[in-house]
């Protein structure tokens, strides 16, 4: 029973909404609509045993993420957070752990200062050619006509591509990233059997970001990589929050990227009449992509957030250090704000999701996701007609990760590849 549901407004404590399995995660709607009628504030329990205040509804979500009372900072999270939060050991935590996305003013205003250009919306659409030319290239190299997971060809590597240009990530550079990396923002408890290959990728993860720092101050030049390591060398950012600022790039850059192209070619498939009227009319993408983000988000789930102390949230009263998190995709789906909203609808106007967040942690390269995600969707259906899934999709595993939505394998046909 939902703190909501019982009525209470106290902090006695009621059992939690168990938020994992694999049901849950192939379809999580159902839950979220039960929630959202029984109120705004839940408490619920991940995999990790670790418990969470959820926000459901859109003016509920809308209001807490620009509630200043609420920080990002884990420092704020209390011990009863911090023994079951499957957050990373030390000492990679604190030097991994520090980049915006657990910030709170005045420093995380300094430090998103030092990333907005590069992600600005005039900057990106320049460099639309050059990100239109990464997708044909790997769209060449698929199977001419027998079809392909479409993950592995182009999803989970396109967002790379596309990031290394953006950031100033030299080729050579680029060549030794490796993809298993990304996982580490999935981090694993101690006590699981995975845990010692989880912490051999994180410092082979540091080590890959100290030679790119390294690289970048020999040789410097105007990309963002290389102006991050000017700041530091200048006084505006520590050691730690370098190289976390380095590490939120290469993972948080990417991974949210192809996590999205393969939700929204999930929905596609299974809506074959959007499918074809999206191909047949390419003009539809920049509606169709804001519309794709509404009705199944990658960003599930945002990241924790803390009050400072015990205080009211939308009625329920919160322990100071706990946990908060907003269920993006819930309040994408309220009706109250979108109607018909469990409809895909490629016409919807307007179309506020919070698919990027909102307030002072907006992605800050939602500009560039969304240039992705047409280019992306855009080229595969142009290039590869009667795309069609290899299995039937209900089959298809979505991972199982605790904030975020999308699926590893997604095999595909095609009739040619044009």
């Amino acid at each position: 029973m939902t703190q909501a549901e019982s009525g209470a407004n106290s902090l006695e404590p009621v059992e939690p909404v168990e938020l994992y399995g694999a049901e849950y995660k192939r379809d999580p709607y159902p839950l979220y609509t039960k929630l959202r009628d029984a109120g705004p504030v839940h408490r619920v329990r991940f995999p990790s045993g670790v418990g969470a205040w959820l926000v459901t509804g859109y003016d509920a979500a809308h209001a807490t993420l620009n509630d200043p009372r609420l920080g990002k900072n884990h420092d704020l999270g209390n011990d009863r957070w911090r023994a079951l939060a499957s957050i990373m050991p030390e000492p990679q935590h604190a030097q991994l752990q520090v980049h915006l996305l657990h910030q709170d003013p005045p420093k995380h205003t300094a430090m998103r200062r030092l990333v907005t250009d590069a992600f600005a919306p005039r900057r990106i659409d320049a460099l639309r050619p050059r990100i239109q030319e990464l997708a044909d290239i790997l769209v060449d190299a698929m199977p001419a006509d027998r079809g392909a997971d479409v993950v592995a060809c182009f999803a989970a590597r396109f967002p790379f591509l596309v990031l290394a240009e953006v950031i100033g990530l030299p080729a050579e550079s680029a060549a030794g990233f490796r993809r298993e990396w990304c996982k580490v923002v999935q981090p694993v408890g101690p006590k699981d059997p995975g845990r010692d290959a989880y912490e051999g990728r994180l410092r082979a993860l540091q080590a890959y970001i100290a030679d790119v720092v390294a690289d970048r101050r020999a040789n410097p030049d105007d990309g963002l990589l290389a102006r991050l390591v000017a700041a530091h060398t200048a006084g505006e950012l520590t050691d730690h929050e370098l190289d976390s600022m380095v590490f939120q790039l290469l993972v948080a850059g990417q991974e949210p990227v192809t996590n999205q192209i393969s939700t929204a070619l999930m929905t596609l498939l299974r809506h074959p009449r959007h499918l074809a009227r999206l191909r047949e009319d390419p003009t539809l993408l920049p509606a169709a992509v804001e519309e794709l983000l509404r009705y199944d988000s990658a960003f599930e789930l945002t990241t924790w957030r803390f009050l400072g102390a015990d205080d009211d949230l939308h009625g329920t009263t919160v322990p100071a250090g706990d946990s908060v998190i907003v269920s993006l995709c819930a309040a994408n789906r309220d009706p109250a704000r979108f109607p018909d909203a469990d409809t895909l609808d490629f016409d919807r106007s307007p179309n506020p999701h919070l698919a990027f967040g909102h307030g002072m942690h907006f992605c800050p390269a939602a500009a560039l996701a969304r240039v992705e995600l047409q280019v992306a969707l855009g080229t595969l259906l142009a290039r590869l007609p009667g795309l069609a899934p290899a299995v039937p999709v209900e089959d298809i595993a979505w991972i199982p990760a605790v904030l975020a939505r999308g699926v590893d394998s997604l095999p595909v046909t095609y009739t040619e590849r044009v």
